[in-house]
């Protein structure tokens, strides 16, 4: 390139007039903890920022390849993270709409022949000006399955990766065991992906803030003592089958609103607002994670 570039860009304005603050704000106040994801997702949208300012200097003309892959254990915030990846392409104007688009293996494949194209082809045109985000993507691929139907999926997929990379942009989400398989199996969906981001479990500290930050966007909140219990179930719940993070939480919350609703309605006497909002030791305590149910004040 002749001479000197003479036009100049504050990045940080650009930043500002963007609104990529905005959506990671976002994120961090809805999303406790994953610092190691929160710092990902500040590089890629710096990334982003940089690259649309050499496009409107004329320094490069390529759409840079966007399809990511999101590895981590159930309820750690993944398909949250896809949703504010989504605004945040949206506000930098690299995808048109900004939506996100949530699907598994049965969206797209069907159970008979001549079903699997036409289910995939309208999940795209949903998804067309946004993300896609299929979760547990490895299920697509049953190797062991000679009647299975996901191959055509995922060639329609790969196709629509590569020529349509202006208009969608694909999440890829599951375990990260499973999907090092997949990729491994089907090449042709490593080489589309440009970012892979890995995210870790909750710590148990972690996991308590997030289950008081539930309650009281639901208006509820737990006692001193049923703050210690949870604790103990946090402990507890971990060690046991099926853990999904903060989703076994809100699944235990859910659980123990029920059991505060009837300790309440078998109340002898008025109740008061206070009562009504207020989650107690003995709402936790009898889950079946205790076996049998915690006596309060003792260890779990």
């Amino acid at each position: 390139m002749d001479g000197d570039i003479s036009t100049t860009v504050d990045l940080h304005a650009e930043f500002e007039n963007a609104g990529v603050r905005e959506v990671l704000d976002e994120l961090d106040r809805e999303l406790i903890g994953l610092a190691p994801v929160k710092a990902r997702i500040r590089d890629t949208a710096a990334f982003l920022l940089v690259d649309r300012t050499r496009r409107q200097l004329g320094l490069t003309q390529d759409t840079p390849t966007l399809h990511m892959s999101f590895t981590g254990n159930p309820g750690t915030g993944k398909t949250t993270v896809a949703l504010k990846m989504a605004g945040l392409l949206h506000r930098l104007g690299y995808v048109r709409k900004g939506h996100l688009v949530s699907v598994t293996r049965d969206d797209l494949v069907g159970q008979y022949i001549g079903h699997t194209a036409p289910k995939t082809k309208e999940v795209l045109k949903k998804a067309m000006g946004g993300v896609l985000f299929i979760d547990e993507a490895y299920y697509l691929y049953r190797p062991d399955n000679e009647r299975d139907y996901g191959q055509e999926a995922i060639e329609i997929l790969l196709q629509v990766m590569e020529n349509m990379r202006d208009d969608l942009v694909v999440i890829l989400a599951g375990y990260a065991d499973r999907m090092d398989r997949f990729f491994q199996s089907n090449p042709g969906f490593r080489s589309r992906i440009a970012h892979h981001i890995d995210f870790p479990d909750y710590t148990n500290d972690e996991l308590q803030r997030i289950a008081g930050t539930m309650l009281s966007t639901q208006g509820y909140h737990l006692s001193s003592q049923a703050e210690e219990v949870m604790g103990q179930y946090i402990e507890a719940r971990r060690d046991q089958p099926h853990f999904a993070n903060a989703r076994s939480i809100r699944n235990a919350l859910d659980r123990a609103r029920l059991r505060q609703a009837s300790r309440l309605f078998n109340h002898k006497g008025p109740v008061n607002a206070d009562m009504l909002s207020t989650i107690e030791a003995e709402d936790i305590a009898t889950s079946r994670v205790f076996s049998g149910g915690l006596k309060i004040g003792e260890p779990a």
